[in-house]
């Protein structure tokens, strides 16, 4: 029933900036947690950042100081904000609503090609 839409991928060049965005149907997003996950060619997909439904965060290293994720619950949207992209940044980017009680949703993910 739970659907997520992403959006803003693209290519971009190193140093430049996109927003992802990612908009949740249904009612229960305001009492879920959201995270973005990426996953490149050949390799695993690894934890980018979350938040909690009180709003706190949690990144990856390699990421701290250049993405932000944030939400707007009146939109049941989270977005997240990439700076100074990096060629190694280039993946296939997922979103994921968790909620207890209830099954892991994932978005259908959306490419971040970033070229030297």
């Amino acid at each position: 029933q739970v659907q997520l839409v992403e959006s803003g991928g693209g290519l971009v060049q190193a140093g430049g900036s996109l927003r992802l965005s990612c908009a949740a149907s249904g009612t229960i997003f305001k009492i879920s947690a959201m995270g973005w996950y990426r996953q490149a060619p050949g390799k695993q997909r690894d934890v980018v950042a979350t938040i909690t439904t009180g709003g706190s965060t949690n990144y990856a290293d390699s990421v701290k100081g250049r993405f932000t994720i944030y939400r707007d619950n009146a939109k049941n949207t989270v977005y997240l904000q990439m700076n100074n992209l990096k060629p190694e940044d280039t993946a296939v980017y997922y979103c994921k609503l968790s909620r207890p009680l209830y099954r892991e949703v994932w978005g259908q993910g959306t490419l971040v090609t970033v070229s030297s």
